[in-house]
């Protein structure tokens, strides 16, 4: 198989799972980018793997949780302000706090607690997978996962008191 053709069919798909760890599609891309370059780059070591769809999904995620200590910390994220002349439909205000609610908690979870969630709600793995994409045991993924989900629990009782 030649890069092109793993490439291909699995762009939008690891977008996806970008946007879900990045909160930012336009952050999500380059961070696709990046790792694909590096895919192509090493590519036949990656073509040599178990399953290189796994191995890409890994040095995507580690790429992610090492972040901080990169260019990426000097990077601004510039979000426009909403349009005050473009009324908003009404009947989708309250999905919309919810959801940009939900964004802001999983923004302030540690990487690698955010990344356990996505890969076990979003991407719907097992707990062996996930220890294997993150690098960790079992039980780490485990409670990285328990504590993600008792911060979240935690922010939404503060916000419904």
């Amino acid at each position: 198989m030649t890069y092109e053709e793993f490439a291909d069919p699995r762009l939008a798909a690891l977008l996806r799972y970008a946007v879900m760890l990045t909160g930012d599609p336009h952050q999500a891309e380059d961070l696709v980018q990046e790792t694909m370059v590096r895919v192509q780059l090493n590519w036949r070591r990656v073509a040599r793997a178990d399953s290189p769809e796994r191995y890409v999904r890994r040095m995507l995620t580690n790429q992610y949780i090492d972040w901080r200590r990169g260019s990426w910390v000097r990077r601004v994220l510039l979000r426009a302000e909403p349009d005050e002349a473009v009324p908003a439909p009404s009947d989708h205000a309250q999905s919309s706090v919810d959801r940009d609610q939900v964004w802001s908690w999983l923004a302030r979870l540690p990487r690698r607690q955010r990344a356990s969630l996505v890969l076990r709600y979003y991407e719907d793995l097992p707990d062996a997978e996930i220890a294997d994409i993150l690098g960790c045991a079992v039980g780490t993924v485990r409670s990285s996962i328990s504590r993600a989900l008792a911060t979240l629990r935690t922010e939404y009782v503060e916000v419904c008191s």
